[in-house]
């Protein structure tokens, strides 16, 4: 039988540079290349490949964004329903101003919100926010922030530790080589590093960083960078495209109860339509205003009802509580199975959002081998798994039941 998947990859890769739009569900980024390419349909955590076959997806869970599973009926039925009426218009979608009112509701620091697709975007535009409040230019970053020059000219640094946010030896041709000293990458948890910077540059607009990915942050950390902000009329900013709406309802910062002047949220607040969002203080928001930041379909309507949609299951299924209660079972079992076989593991991240890694194991490259053994069993699966309310137990078990397999044919 002709796999259509592969046939069609090669047929991208004439029309499309690196063959798709997205890098992290690029083929040189799978762990196996048995992973599928393409997928046909999907609904809750199974996925059904260009090829036909059916797979339960323990790994990215559409990169994070499907928090409540995939085509989740609750959402597509009533977001179907409505966009009969009608997408983009000449006039603006009443969702809007609706939306703005809903996630600004946890975060009582935050008085505004302005919207954006993509992640990336939310974070340009915090950027610029910050830059047009404080009149100052230079920024200092820790974590994943995108793709715009204003993050990737890190790179142009000595030191930038952009190795360990973006992808192993990407390059950056294209980003104006003048920009370089305009951004500066720290460490996470390295405190003294920000001052360093800072002391050397007196033009700090921002710090911009993740609440956390998978590293916890030390005593004091994030309070010590709060009260320094602060003190010297920096914005700080908090990206929580990935973090917020899945551990707790609303931002993880609220968790570390340390309030930041700009906040982006993105991923789980669309259940896998795209929606994302910068919320902020009045005063810095307001800022929009004295510059350009605009787009045409940021004003259409899918997006903003899939958010209503979203957020509105999410409370009434507490789905935060959900995953992190599921989660919290695959990773003590994960432990369990570890110990069982002598194998060293580590873990990393929260309970809904994770990845492990194991050491003294017969396999070297084991991510590809449990990709590989799973792919047999019908699971997408290989060492970080992002956690959904579709993640049924009876999944897990077997998830687990193929693990204990795995883990098994690993030790020494």
């Amino acid at each position: 039988m002709k796999n259509k998947s592969s046939s069609l990859w090669k047929k991208a890769n004439l029309v499309i540079p690196t063959g798709n739009s997205f890098l992290s569900k690029n083929r040189s980024r799978h762990p196996s290349k048995l992973w599928p390419i393409y997928f046909d349909k999907s609904k809750g955590c199974a996925i059904w490949d260009y090829d036909g076959k059916k797979y339960y997806d323990f790994s990215f869970m559409g990169v994070g964004t499907n928090v409540l599973g995939y085509s989740n009926a609750n959402i597509d039925s009533k977001l179907f329903k409505i966009l009969k009426k009608g997408n983009m218009t000449t006039l603006n979608c009443p969702e809007e101003p609706k939306f703005a009112y809903e996630i600004l509701k946890p975060h009582p620091w935050a008085k505004m919100a302005k919207f954006a697709k993509t992640g990336a975007e939310a974070n340009a535009i915090a950027i610029r926010l910050a830059r047009a409040h404080t009149k100052k230019n230079k920024i200092i970053l820790c974590g994943y922030h995108g793709w715009h020059d204003w993050y990737l000219a890190a790179k142009f640094n000595p030191k930038s530790y952009m190795e360990t946010h973006l992808f192993p030896k990407l390059k950056i041709q294209g980003v104006p080589n003048f920009l370089k000293g305009s951004v500066f990458s720290v460490k996470y948890n390295n405190f003294e590093e920000i001052k360093r910077i800072s002391k050397k540059n007196k033009d700090i607009a921002a710090i911009i960083m993740e609440v956390k990915r998978f590293e916890e942050p030390e005593k004091n950390y994030l309070s010590q960078i709060r009260n320094f902000c602060t003190k010297n009329n920096i914005c700080l900013i908090f990206d929580e495209c990935t973090t917020g709406f899945r551990e707790n309802y609303g931002g993880l910062h609220l968790k570390y109860k340390i309030n930041p002047d700009l906040a982006m949220f993105g991923k789980a607040i669309g259940n896998g339509y795209s929606i994302t969002t910068v919320i902020g203080k009045k005063k810095i928001m307001k800022r929009a205003k004295e510059s350009f930041i605009s787009s045409t379909f940021w004003s259409e309507r899918i997006g903003f009802t899939a958010g209503l949609l979203t957020l509105n299951q999410m409370r009434k299924i507490k789905s935060w509580e959900v995953v992190k209660n599921k989660g919290k079972i695959i990773k003590a079992n994960l432990i369990k199975l570890a110990n069982k076989y002598r194998i060293k593991i580590r873990i990393e991240g929260n309970d809904s959002l994770f990845q492990f890694f194991l050491d003294d194991v017969l396999v070297k490259d084991y991510k590809k081998f449990i990709a590989e053994e799973m792919i047999k069993k019908n699971f997408l699966a290989s060492n970080i798994i992002y956690v959904s309310v579709a993640h049924s137990n009876i999944l897990i078990k077997k998830y687990l039941k193929n693990m204990d397999a795995i883990f098994k044919k690993l030790k020494k």
